[in-house]
């Protein structure tokens, strides 16, 4: 008896599964542009530019952001929250494609919310079936999910490029691999330049803006009927993602300090391009300070960020300070990869007042923090804190 009843349930439950994929698939159908934007970096800024220019162009659109706080942009260019009850899971992807076919939206413009490589070919080929696929670039990150090389990784963001579609990607590196997988599935592949952006289009940003987002999503916009201008009328208009860099200039009595949140760039090529563009602007006689936020979950990344600090940034600065979970761990890192004892500053799990109070001691006149590693854990409250000690709201900067 007990049997027949679970069996009875399955068949409830495999009923009820079909139905809602059935209604699933009538959704998605009914939105005429779907546009699925994946890669390592830039995803919520390409998506926010792509969703802006289309509703510049007079296309209704929704546009959904994983980014670093889930928000869902509606028509009229206003922001809700994404609620969780739990963690992130590429299901709540289907509610928003309810919600888009409710409003009969004309374009759904949705960024990739999967990482492992089975999660990112259904997120694509049973949930979005994209009418323009996106892969912004490919960098080392997620590698213990994605894969150690470029080429793995790049493999694993192939699994979402649509089916009898086109490709956009602003990627240059390992483009044979996504050109492969394109081909097979009969996709027309763009490589979009940052070059066909002018110096003149970006300062009109009211934040430092890569070339590399904007050319992108300027091409994308154009494939979906929106001429440049209008849809640079939109990007223009924008709100960015709260991970892009932003920059805190902070005096207290006879000491300024510089914040460079770079929190978002989590992965080592990003952060080092970042640091190669910010050091230009560096005086020579500041105190320069490393600050890695690590996660217990993330120590992969917390090991390649300690690596390249150790390899590339060890002669440019003063002082590397550790704080979030596992920095015991890191600190071994570092201490391998050449960076002296007496630079390490291990401050662990705690509040970013002391984290703020520490700096303020390490600086003599004046100080540029470099904050890497994860707006998770301690990075957005540490930001928060920095941002309530700024002198002046001063510009945002978004260089990666």
């Amino acid at each position: 008896m007990f049997s027949l009843y679970i069996f009875l349930v399955l068949i409830v439950f495999i009923i009820y599964g079909f139905f809602e994929y059935k209604n699933h698939q009538k959704n998605i159908y009914s939105i005429p542009i779907r546009i699925h934007i994946n890669g390592t970096r830039g995803k919520s800024s390409v998506t926010r530019l792509v969703g802006a220019g289309l509703r510049e162009g007079g296309i209704k659109t929704i546009t959904k952001v994983t980014g670093t706080f889930p928000r869902l942009i509606l028509d009229d260019d206003t922001e809700t929250e994404v609620y969780r009850k739990s963690g992130a899971n590429i299901i709540e992807q289907l509610s928003i494609v309810r919600y888009a076919a409710k409003c009969n939206a004309q374009s759904l413009v949705m960024e990739c919310m999967a990482l492992q490589p089975q999660y990112q070919w259904v997120t694509e080929h049973k949930m979005i079936h994209a009418t323009i696929g996106v892969i912004t670039n490919i960098r080392m990150d997620h590698v213990d999910v994605m894969g150690y090389t470029l080429e793995e990784i790049a493999k694993t963001l192939s699994k979402t490029i649509p089916k009898n579609s086109v490709l956009f990607t602003a990627d240059n590196v390992v483009t044979n691999i996504i050109e492969k997988v394109a081909k097979k599935r009969n996709t027309k592949l763009y490589i979009t330049d940052a070059e066909t952006v002018s110096d003149k289009e970006i300062q009109k940003f009211n934040y430092i803006e890569h070339k590399e987002n904007v050319a992108l999503a300027i091409a994308i916009c154009k494939h979906a009927g929106i001429d440049r201008e209008t849809a640079l009328r939109g990007m223009y208009k924008a709100t960015p993602d709260a991970g892009v860099l932003m920059r805190y200039r902070i005096n207290n009595s006879d000491k300024n300090i510089t914040f460079y949140s770079a929190f978002a760039a989590n992965d080592p090529d990003s952060s080092f391009m970042i640091w190669e563009i910010l050091k230009k602007e560096i005086p020579e006689e500041a105190t320069k300070i490393v600050l890695l936020n690590t996660r217990s979950d993330r120590l992969d990344r917390a090991k390649q960020l300690a690596e390249m600090t150790g390899s590339k940034l060890n002669t440019d600065i003063d002082y590397l300070i550790l704080m979030g979970q596992s920095t015991d761990y890191v600190e071994g890192i570092a201490l391998k990869n050449g960076i002296n004892i007496k630079k390490i500053v291990n401050i662990g799990w705690s509040e970013p007042k002391k984290v703020y109070n520490k700096i303020l001691e390490l600086t003599d006149n004046k100080s540029i923090v470099f904050a890497i590693g994860n707006m998770g854990g301690m990075g957005a409250k540490t930001v928060d804190y920095f941002e309530s000690k700024q002198t002046k709201p001063d510009k945002i900067l978004q260089p990666y």
